[in-house]
């Protein structure tokens, strides 16, 4: 299976526009459902073997436990409880509105009285429009469902090579709903003290000294996909520090930076994996050197920190 197939965001713009929105309306229970982790985590979406996963939830606040999964092979959702039983209904040929319905329906059967705060969009151009309005979005193609699994898969697996690179803190690598991308960061532990007026979940996000590193299928700002890194405060002079490969770009972004490459540039090198960990570890370097973290002393080749047993 070929690393990093082609996935231009024009060929499929209308059925991500779609399943975002279904991301949304999962995540938003997984949000009402779960217990709140530091950074957030406990929001964002694991990947598996056929799909993506909340993970199991409930039961802290009265709930049976369950869990919900997209299935991209099958492409079914499939919500299911801790006894056994389980609800699926397919994801083809509905819109938002219908799968919302469908999602409330399946909760209702298994005793879960969990509901989204806010059953509307999060930063999008339809965020007015609860999802229970929303029959515009309705294009679901399975080839391309499934194709934005396993690059989803391909980078996951990248990434977690990358994150074996390092002793301290660091988050899972998980799939954001809200904003539709893989993400993994790394953390110094510094404590930073936000602007006044900033919101509850930037507070929260950043209120660490933060490297991270993803990838995302784009969007109306950036239209096509593309691995990312920034640094969070950017320390000065980080779009000076050189990136790897050559194709690799800083781009402003408000009054900081994003380094960027390009997923088609990608595809033009000859190692594929080798470019993208080349990649996140130059934008790695460029930031933690910047900040002033311990690089040798947060290295940890091949996911062995003890200096002994490394080879």
């Amino acid at each position: 299976m070929e690393l990093f197939p082609p996935i231009p965001l024009a060929e499929w713009r209308d059925t991500k526009e779609t399943l975002h929105r279904f991301a949304q309306v999962v995540g938003k229970i997984r949000l009402a459902a779960s217990v709140q982790r530091n950074h957030w985590w406990n929001v964002p979406f694991r990947l598996t073997g056929r799909g993506t996963t909340t993970s199991p939830m409930g039961q802290v606040d009265g709930n049976p436990i369950f869990t919900i999964d997209f299935d991209f092979v099958a492409h079914r959702l499939v919500v299911s409880a801790l006894d056994g039983r389980e609800v699926s209904f397919p994801l083809a040929g509905r819109s938002v509105a219908s799968f919302y319905a469908a999602v409330m329906d399946a909760l209702d059967t298994l005793g879960v009285r969990t509901r989204p705060a806010l059953p509307r969009p999060f930063d999008l151009p339809d965020s007015g429009r609860p999802f229970a309005d929303d029959t515009e979005h309705a294009t679901y193609d399975p080839v391309h469902a499934n194709r934005y699994w396993r690059v989803l898969s391909q980078v996951a697996s990248v990434l977690e090579e990358f994150a074996a690179g390092y002793s301290g803190k660091v988050s899972p690598v998980h799939h954001f709903w809200h904003t539709f991308d893989l993400a993994h960061t790394r953390f110094s532990e510094r404590r930073v003290q936000q602007p006044e007026g900033a919101d509850a979940v930037t507070r929260e996000a950043y209120s660490r000294e933060v490297i991270s590193f993803g990838f995302w299928f784009g969007d109306d700002t950036f239209p096509e996909p593309a691995f990312y890194a920034y640094t969070a405060p950017e320390p000065a002079g980080l779009a000076d520090a050189p990136l790897e490969p050559a194709a690799a770009r800083w781009q402003p972004r408000g009054s900081s930076h994003l380094a960027v490459l390009r997923y088609d540039d990608v595809r033009t090198e000859s190692d594929r994996r080798a470019a993208v960990l080349a990649f996140y570890e130059s934008a790695y370097l460029a930031g933690a050197r910047g900040a002033g973290w311990d690089v040798d002393g947060l290295a940890c080749p091949g996911g062995v920190t003890d200096p002994v047993l490394r080879p």
